[in-house]
């Protein structure tokens, strides 16, 4: 495990914590949880390491953890194990004179900076020359930075998971006649094609270019537009891995994860959010054979919780961000609890993010 991790400035974790085995800093995390009482909250995605869900209060996709950090109202300060973004949703959501603690601010998701808030202003002004501004609804994915999701709760769009894609954009299109969909081309594209919309009504957004390297032509006839973002964790799998696993695997399920590329999600056998996975997992029966594309620590999990089902790994694919949250950072943040590591989201940003993430909310 490593023991290191950057903090804010001036908040370094000190010697005498790092020596700590981790026996003893999670009976000490324990004794502290305990002590603590309501007055924290301790969440936890799905894809953290072991030892971190063991010790959170809920644990979750997304989804599940947007809606658990609105509706709480006992805790004093929650205390978010995943990556930057989604602590920065629950900044964004949850009650006044509550605080957001995030155990290590370098637990970013590249994703989510794949589109930065210049990039989509000056690609949006260069759609607005080609279209009617006022036709199109920008919709985020939830893995995202604040101010982009503040920017489509500005111009009345709307923010998804992967669990409310499908609900968003099919509300997005019967409001307005386009959707600009940001920042993971896959899960926009995974979500066009089960909504029906043709390949040629879809387009590529590459900020990189003149009108993201599109024609005025297959601007007009685009129902959805698609921001040049990937996740590579969910990239990295491809058909060739699901063939090789019904080899290797014969009468297996495969599910995989809609961030993956459209050829993996159509040669699988069920995709869906991270919950989808672990629901799917839960209630296959006894002896079921499941091969799941998506992060290496969720199947580990999964595979330890029904050793009654052979539980495999499409391939092993780690994201970097979420295994930077360990269990001496979270230490040393809840035993400062509200002094190190606090998610500060300024209120202009809040107010037209929050306006999205609701609509969302409400949505799904």
């Amino acid at each position: 495990m490593t023991r290191l991790a950057l903090h804010k400035p001036g908040f370094a974790i000190p010697d005498r914590v790092l020596r700590l085995s981790e026996h003893a800093i999670t009976k000490q995390i324990r004794a502290l949880r305990q002590s603590l009482g309501e007055q924290v909250v301790l969440l936890a995605h799905h894809y953290q390491r072991p030892e971190i869900v063991a010790l959170a209060d809920y644990r979750g996709d997304s989804l599940e953890l947007s809606r658990i950090a609105a509706q709480e109202h006992q805790a004093k300060h929650i205390v978010f194990c995943g990556v930057r973004f989604m602590a920065e949703s629950a900044a964004i959501l949850c009650q006044l004179r509550r605080l957001v603690m995030h155990p290590d601010f370098a637990a970013g998701c590249p994703l989510a900076d794949m589109a930065s808030l210049g990039r989509v202003e000056q690609a949006w002004g260069e759609l607005a020359e080609v279209c009617d501004p006022s036709s199109v609804m920008p919709v985020t994915y939830i893995n995202s930075t604040a101010d982009i999701k503040a920017f489509c709760g500005q111009r009345g769009g709307c923010i998804c998971t992967s669990s409310n894609a499908k609900a968003v954009l099919s509300w997005a299109l019967e409001h307005r006649a386009k959707v600009f969909f940001f920042p993971d081309q896959h899960l926009g594209r995974n979500t066009a094609n089960a909504l029906g919309i043709q390949a040629k009504q879809q387009i590529l957004w590459d900020p990189r270019q003149p009108l993201g390297g599109n024609t005025k032509t297959q601007i007009a006839r685009a129902k959805v537009i698609l921001w040049k973002g990937h996740c590579h964790v969910h990239t990295f799998f491809t058909p060739d891995h699901v063939e090789q696993a019904r080899r290797i695997h014969p009468g297996c399920r495969i599910v995989v994860h809609p961030e993956c590329t459209e050829e993996v999600v159509k040669s699988a056998d069920a995709n869906g959010s991270t919950g989808f996975i672990v629901r799917y997992a839960q209630d296959a029966p006894p002896g079921s054979c499941i091969v799941i594309g998506t992060e290496i620590n969720l199947i580990a999990r999964l595979a330890r919780e029904h050793p009654d089902k052979r539980i495999y790994e499409l391939a092993r694919s780690l994201c970097p961000n979420m295994y930077k949250i360990n269990l001496y950072n979270l230490y040393w943040t809840m035993c400062e609890l509200g002094k190190v590591n606090v998610i500060t989201v300024t209120d202009d940003i809040k107010k037209d993010a929050r306006i999205a993430l609701a609509r969302m909310l409400e949505i799904a």
